[in-house]
């Protein structure tokens, strides 16, 4: 095992690019920070050491928050031509929310990356997510009181606006791709953000030290990600079990044989049923699928009919043992 600062080389990060054989291209989204900068070399050298390795290219967003963001978007550019590679620079154009701006600027960050895939030919998108993000990650969800799902932290490739977003570096610690960087001479520049502490993720990272000395380093969170992570996989696979054993024609699922099952299988039963009704339409908050099942409950043990609305769905049980799901009707105007 690798030091923990020690540069990342060729030789071991060969094999983190591994997926990238499965995509036709791939859109490195590379920030001017360390830990882009470093796959973006890195990458491009084992591409030139495997003919296996797809075509890549490069994007840098610029969300237009900062004044200096344009001159290193330029610079990622110019390190980007040295190795051969296209680049390209997305902006984000318009107002800029007042509140919630970096959880909308990752929202759009994504959004633009999969547009410039798609116009490219790229089936997949690469980050330069760290062990230590995944870390940070696994905090901020469990200061937000997420479930097993969202303790499972970043998934190394996941679906993504239609592409494929992969994380090759997300089991990497950060300082050793800072490490990589210095010892390869290649330029990079670091975000204020990261530092500011009118961000939750900033202050998190501010703990960051006090929590590893008491032991909750970067390596155990991701390793609770992983166990996590595991847990979801076994607790998805019930819930299709049983919601296919529920279906019924017509639509119908029946509410019993849903029931009867242990709660963390039944809202992973609704959420699934909620994303048929509405194509794909994304996961519902878990309080939100939890107060859904108890009323859901409640009224089967009841016998009494139940309708409820959620995530555009209204979904309606008729007291024995028969749940639909249908849209919504739309909702009436507010008289004026």
């Amino acid at each position: 095992m690798s030091a923990p600062d020690a540069p990342l080389g060729l030789d071991e990060a060969r094999p983190l690019f591994a997926p990238f054989r499965q995509a036709r291209a791939v859109l490195l989204a590379v920030s001017g920070g360390p830990d882009s900068t470093a796959m973006m070399h890195l990458a491009a050298a084992a591409a030139r050491a495997d003919p296996a390795l797809p075509p890549l290219s490069v994007a840098t967003l610029d969300h237009g928050l900062r004044p200096e963001a344009r001159a290193e978007a330029e610079g990622v550019a110019r390190a980007a031509a040295s190795l051969g590679l296209p680049h390209r620079i997305l902006t984000w154009d318009g107002d800029k929310p007042a509140t919630r701006l970096q959880e909308r600027a990752r929202e759009r960050r994504y959004e633009l990356l999969a547009a410039r895939a798609r116009d490219i030919g790229a089936t997949h998108v690469a980050t330069a997510h760290t062990l230590d993000d995944q870390a940070e990650t696994v905090l901020f969800r469990l200061m937000r009181g997420s479930g097993v799902a969202g303790l499972a932290g970043m998934a190394p490739g996941v679906d993504s606006h239609g592409t494929v977003l992969l994380r090759p570096l997300l089991g990497v610690p950060k300082s050793r791709l800072v490490a990589a960087c210095r010892a390869g001479s290649w330029s990079f520049v670091e975000d204020p953000a990261n530092a500011d502490p009118r961000f939750a993720r900033a202050r998190l990272r501010a703990l960051a030290p006090m929590l590893a000395a008491e032991g909750l380093d970067a390596p155990r969170l991701a390793t609770l990600a992983r166990r996590m992570g595991e847990a979801e996989a076994a607790l998805a696979a019930a819930a299709d079990r049983a919601a296919a054993d529920a279906a019924r024609p017509g639509a119908a699922h029946h509410l019993p044989r849903i029931l009867a099952e242990p709660l963390a299988v039944r809202v992973r039963i609704l959420d699934r049923l909620l994303d048929g009704a509405t194509a794909g339409r994304g996961r519902t908050r878990l309080d939100r699928l939890e107060r859904l099942e108890g009323a859901l409950s409640a009224a089967a043990a009841a016998g009494v009919p139940l309708r409820r609305t959620l995530a555009g769905v209204l979904l309606a049980f008729d007291g024995t043992d028969r749940l639909t799901l249908a849209p919504a009707p739309p909702r009436r105007a507010a008289p004026r």
